[in-house]
């Protein structure tokens, strides 16, 4: 089973700087000051990085990199802490980490533009062991996780390549960026970061597509297609993701389990956003093909089901929650591929989010709990037959941008 899921990333929001003119004076009478020049546009951000709510993020601090063009940065900080019930052997109950420490980087001018996240950055997985930022980061994606760059070739058209974020699924790849702190059971199947070049298509006001070539699962085999469409009118948007590998890929690291990344997967989403509400659903497919020249004796498939929905209040408290379900085909104990708590399992989680922010500090809790059916050892406590895990997790930190560059 895949460790970590990562991959859609966090918009940064461009600010304009406003430029002012000294009064002139001329001879002994003093003349009227001058008009402002027009304020010069900032960068448009980037539309990959999106953030889903409930947290905002800071505008960047802007200015001119001579050579590398007008930069817009910002960074994040943050640390995590948990406690859980029900924990297997090496995943301690009680866990902490900087989960954040990152700078972003951006050109969003002009015809060529790039993208850089560079730092570090932990990746909580309700029901899924406990893995800290140092292995996290020398484990899966290194030090500069996401970096692109990105060429206009039209008003409507354009070109990514470089490392991605994934186009699948409805929860992104870093805790700020989501609802909750961890990710969730569905996230836990798909990619998160994947190496490849990627066009972009907007097709009339109401829908864009995306379709890439890439490593999928981070296999540095280039085997893998994947596409999105996303239709919006007004407060509705609903979202068509599928992948596939086009190939085989015979061999495993954490970043790149052997089943998921021989496999297919299909997501629809559907998302309402008005006013203090953001509300979510998602179905996710997924399939693995038996395939025993690479080591997958008997095939197997997922099905689930997610629903997110936050209402944010007065004085930046938010309250976002989550709720899921997945299953897995096969037989208890049968000899199809294991892809979430052994053959034939199925788990649901429920997740509770409460969320303070003020400027570019934050704070949030999660409270979740997983329960599982069928697991039969491969679940929880010191032999896997703990059927259900509760968690209690925190995290806290800042975000920076144009709110330092005014100090």
């Amino acid at each position: 089973m895949k460790m970590n899921r990562f991959g859609i990333y966090s918009a940064m929001i461009a600010a304009a700087g406003t430029m002012l003119l000294a009064a002139a004076t001329y001879a002994q009478t003093p003349a009227p000051a001058a008009p402002a020049a027009p304020a010069e546009p900032a960068p448009a951000p980037l539309s990959t990085f999106v953030l889903s709510g409930p947290l905002q993020w800071v505008p960047p601090a802007t200015f001119d990199a001579g050579p590398f063009g007008k930069l817009s940065v910002n960074a994040i900080v943050t640390g995590y802490a948990q406690g859980q019930n029900n924990s297997i052997p090496g995943d301690d109950a009680k866990q902490a980490t900087l989960s954040n420490g990152a700078v972003f980087i951006q050109k969003a001018d002009g015809n060529f533009q790039y993208f850089v996240q560079a730092g570090v950055y932990d990746l909580p997985t309700i029901g899924a062991s406990f893995v800290n930022a140092q292995n996290t980061v020398s484990n899966l994606y290194g030090p500069v996780p996401v970096a692109f760059a990105k060429i206009l070739a039209g008003k409507t058209t354009s070109f990514s390549i470089g490392a991605l974020p994934t186009l699948m699924g409805a929860e992104s790849t870093f805790t700020y960026q989501n609802f909750n702190v961890s990710r969730g059971l569905l996230w836990y199947q798909e990619n998160a970061v994947n190496r490849g070049i990627q066009v972009n298509q907007a097709i009339g006001k109401h829908v864009s597509a995306a379709f890439s070539w890439n490593d999928g699962y981070y296999s540095n085999r280039y085997n893998w297609l994947s596409g999105s469409i996303t239709f919006t009118n007004g407060v509705h948007t609903l979202v068509y993701d599928g992948m596939g590998n086009a190939g085989k890929t015979g061999y495993s690291t954490a970043a790149t389990p052997l089943t998921q990344n021989n496999s297919s997967m299909h997501t629809v989403i559907y998302t309402y956003l008005k006013g203090s509400w953001i509300a979510s659903a998602t179905y996710q497919y997924s399939n693995v093909p038996t395939n025993t020249k690479i080591g997958i004796a008997k095939g197997a498939s997922t099905n689930g089901f997610g629903g997110y929905l936050s209402k944010s209040f007065k004085g930046g408290i938010a309250l976002p929650v989550r709720f899921e379900y997945i299953k897995q085909s096969g037989a208890v104990n049968g000899p199809d591929a294991s892809l979430l708590y052994g053959p034939g399992s199925s788990a649901t989680s429920f997740t509770a989010t409460p969320t303070y922010q003020k400027g570019g500090f934050f704070f949030r809790t999660d409270l979740g709990v997983v329960n599982t059916s069928n697991s039969k050892g491969y679940a929880f406590g010191p032999t896997g037959i703990a059927a259900s895990q509760f968690r209690a997790a925190g995290e806290f930190g800042f975000i920076f941008g144009d709110n330092i560059a005014k100090k």
